[in-house]
């Protein structure tokens, strides 16, 4: 495998830099975090069929949102 150079600010490095484990290079590095793994759909709708969870989102979001009601309800003006 070939390898290239490139030039990054300071504070680049100093983030990668960061999110460098002990036990792995800095090309190590890169790869782990823009790896495949780090698709964000990847996942989405992977708990639909999980039993119970639909009805425990929508229980959370009806606390939620009845929380944001009262507090805007108690406001001034």
């Amino acid at each position: 495998m070939g390898t290239k150079t490139i030039t990054i600010t300071e504070e680049a490095y100093d983030r990668l830099r960061e999110h460098k484990r002990s036990d792995e290079s800095f090309t190590e590095t890169v790869l782990r975090l823009t790896g495949s793994d780090r698709d964000l759909m990847k996942g989405f709708g992977s708990m639909a069929d999980v039993e119970g969870f639909r009805e425990s989102v929508e229980s959370t979001r009806d606390e939620l949102d009845e929380d944001v009601r009262a507090r805007t309800d108690d406001l001034p003006g």
